[in-house]
Order: C-alpha cells, then sequence, then structure tokens
C-alpha cells in the first residue's frame, strides 16, 4: 500500500482520486452481478415452487431486488471506512448518503412485502369479510414516516431520537395536516369492527349517488361500481356519519322480497252465483277453498233462516275474495318463491286508481335478472286469468275509451 501510495505521490496524484472511482466501479458491478443473480435464481426456483402465480413470483423477485440495492451502499461504506486518505468531510457526506440510501432501500422493500401481503390475504375466502387494505396503507405510511426520520438524521449526522422529540410540539400541526387519515382511519376500523361493509356488498347511499357493489375499500375511500358501470368514489367516513343501505342482508337471507300490486275496476267487484262459483272449482287450486267456503256460508245462512232474518243478511262467495285464495295458493305452488318466508296477499286503500291488491312474497333466488323473471311470470299469469273471476284491472284509457282493441286490428 505504501509502495503504491508513493508511486501515486511521484506522479503529483492523491490516492484517493483513485481509489474512489475503483470504489464505486465495483459497487455498481457488485448491484449489477447480485440483481442478475438473484433475478434469476428466484424466477427459476419460485416457478417451480408456484407455478403460475405470475404476481406473486414479481412481488419477490422486485422485494428481492430492492433489498440488493444495498449491496454496492455496503461496499461504499466498507472501502471509504479503510481508506484513511480521503478528507474526513468527504468521507463522512458519501457515508451519510449511503446509510439513508439504505434505508430507503429497505423502506422501498418493506412497501413490496406490504402489497405481498395485501395480494396473499386477497386470495383468502374471507378476504371479502374482512378487508385489511385500509390497515395496510396505514402501514405503509408508518414506514415512510419512519423512512424520512431515519434518512434525515443519517444526513445530519444526528440522533433520530432527537428528531423525534422535536415532533412533540409539533403534534396540533401534524394532526391538522392528517387529520383526514385519522379520521379515516377510526372509520376503517369501525366498519370492519362491526362488520358494516364487505367488498362484493351491493351498497345504496342516495346521498353520494352510489348504488352498485363495492369494489375497493381503502385507507382513505371505498370504491362503489354503479350498475350503469360507473364509479362512486366514497370517504370511508362517510360511511359512518351518513346513512346508506346495505342488501347483504337480502342475499344472505335466501328470498328478495316481492311487493307489487295488482289495482282492480272497484265495479268488477260483485257476488257469485251457483254456476260461476261450480265453473271456479275446475280449478284445483281453489278447489277445497270453495268446498270449505261453501259449507261455512251454508252453516252460517242456515243458522239465520231459524231466526228468521231476512235473506239479505246471508253470507255468499266474492269473486274478489276467491280471486285472493286463488293467488295465494297460486304462490304456494310455486318452487320459485321462498315457502319459509312471509307471504301475504292482502287489500290495500283504495283510491282513484282502484283497489290495489298487493302480492307480498319473496323468490327463492336472489339473482337480479331470475328475480325478475320470477315476478314477471307471476304477473303475467295473474292478469292473463283475472277475466276467469269476472275481474277487470283498472286502467286510464286513451283513444279506445276503455274497449279492448279488435282482434282484425292487430297486425302481427
Amino acid at each position: 500500500m505504501t509502495t503504491i501510495q508513493t508511486f501515486f505521490s511521484d506522479l503529483g496524484i492523491s490516492l484517493w482520486l483513485i481509489t474512489v472511482p475503483v470504489i464505486l466501479v465495483t459497487a455498481f458491478v457488485a448491484n449489477l452481478v447480485t440483481h442478475r443473480i438473484l433475478s434469476r435464481i428466484l424466477t427459476r426456483v419460485l416457478k417451480i415452487k408456484l407455478g403460475s402465480t405470475t404476481r406473486i413470483r414479481s412481488a419477490i423477485v422486485t422485494l428481492a431486488s430492492r433489498l440488493a440495492n444495498i449491496v454496492p451502499a455496503v461496499i461504499i461504506i466498507a472501502g471509504l471506512r479503510v481508506l484513511t486518505e480521503i478528507p474526513e468531510e468527504l468521507r463522512t457526506l458519501i457515508v451519510n448518503l449511503c446509510i439513508a440510501f439504505i434505508i430507503v432501500a429497505i423502506a422501498r422493500a418493506a412497501n413490496v412485502a406490504v402489497d405481498l401481503i395485501d395480494f396473499t390475504y386477497a386470495r383468502r375466502a374471507d378476504a371479502k369479510n374482512k378487508p385489511i387494505k385500509g390497515y395496510l396503507q396505514l402501514l405503509k405510511l408508518l414506514i415512510g414516516g419512519v423512512a424520512i426520520v431515519l434518512g434525515i438524521a443519517a444526513l445530519i449526522d444526528r440522533n433520530p431520537l432527537i428528531l423525534l422529540s422535536g415532533l412533540g410540539a409539533m403534534a396540533a400541526v401534524l394532526m391538522l395536516i392528517f387529520q383526514d387519515t385519522i379520521l379515516s382511519l377510526v372509520a376503517s376500523v369501525q366498519l370492519g369492527s362491526n362488520d358494516m361493509v364487505r367488498l362484493g356488498d351491493w351498497i345504496e347511499m342516495p346521498s353520494h349517488n352510489a348504488d352498485g357493489d363495492v369494489i375497493e375499500i381503502a385507507l382513505h375511500t371505498v370504491k362503489v361500481q354503479n350498475w350503469d358501470k360507473t364509479i362512486t368514489t366514497l370517504p370511508v367516513r362517510s360511511l359512518i356519519t351518513d346513512s346508506f343501505k346495505n342488501w347483504r342482508g337480502m342475499t344472505d337471507s335466501g328470498g328478495r322480497r316481492i311487493k307489487r300490486s295488482i289495482h282492480l275496476d272497484q265495479r268488477s267487484i260483485r257476488f257469485l252465483d251457483e254456476e260461476e262459483i261450480e265453473n271456479l272449482t275446475q280449478f284445483v287450486l281453489i278447489d277445497d277453498y270453495l268446498h270449505e267456503k261453501q259449507h261455512e256460508l251454508a252453516d252460517w245462512n242456515a243458522k239465520l233462516k231459524e231466526k228468521g232474518a231476512d235473506p239479505v243478511n246471508s253470507r255468499r262467495i266474492t269473486n274478489l275474495g276467491t280471486f285472493r285464495a286463488y293467488v295465494y295458493q297460486y304462490l304456494r305452488s310455486l318452487s320459485t318463491i321462498n315457502q319459509d318466508m312471509t307471504m301475504l296477499v292482502r287489500q290495500l286503500q283504495p283510491d282513484s286508481t282502484g283497489l290495489p291488491l298487493e302480492i307480498y312474497c319473496f323468490t327463492s333466488d336472489t339473482r337480479w335478472a331470475v328475480y325478475e323473471g320470477i315476478q314477471a311470470d307471476i304477473f303475467d299469469h295473474l292478469l292473463a286469468i283475472l277475466p276467469a273471476f269476472n275481474l277487470r284491472v283498472f286502467q286510464e284509457c286513451s283513444d279506445l275509451s276503455g274497449k279492448a282493441m279488435p282482434r282484425e286490428s292487430i297486425k302481427l
């Protein structure tokens, strides 16, 4: 070493002017070799172990690549500390820069590791029930904050505790700056602990024009894909402060509600005569109902006759009551209707649009398209069979004055 130093001294060149470039070149070559070796080895090994899971392989290779950036920095620090000829100020500056670089490299690698955790967790079957993306984003913020403090401390060659002690005086300022983050974190914890929203839930939030499936739950925002395929981004805290409807309960229950009315013309409601009752007994669904009703009314009217009451007081079967019984038994016969849930066929308050006869039941399939098909099939049938009970649907007609369109005028 002394001979080399003497040789360069005779030439009027300082030894450190030669050794510093050599150290830098060595560090560059080591970085290049390390990256290539790690990339090739990890790619081959992980391809055998993980198969086609390319995203995990890519994340692990990226993680190793970012950790490999530490190697040249370590070589530079080791080389500079061995060479005593380098001015102390320059050595300290370069070493501090290398330490700060190492801290940044570790922080970037840690962020990749967090992303890898997020992707791996998302593959679990219960990941939708307990999303952790918001917590992982908070972890990234903490990693970034720690990296900044340690990096600045390394650059100014000071103890990081000195910088942290100064943060106490800035607490109010930091709370103001990170107000949204703090509120979002609290909201995320409340949403998760109370199981209010999961990925894939259908939520309805009119105050934010959101009506669709939740596709992402992050630290600050929740993304909802509306039924028209637009994306609505909601602040997480709005799910705590504002009201919204979550349709998950409907999906989990196994039944989707039908609540719809047929408006009947009240002028078509009347008593049935014997011939009409006989004709309606052909309907298997209401055969038992008609026989039981006839026996019940016969007993009632016989008691009235014994008392000498006028025949006007007797009870008779109505076409509306019979139709209600038919609709109820028809719903009971359908496998597409959930028989274990509430089922009603009821009259509502009459108004200017007639007498509403409401069907209240639940389908056994909650899928939207299937549900709409079941509902349409039910009302197709009921509207078509109304004339068999001598009932009419109330309808405000326009040019035909309530008359049916003649068959000969319908052209196909």
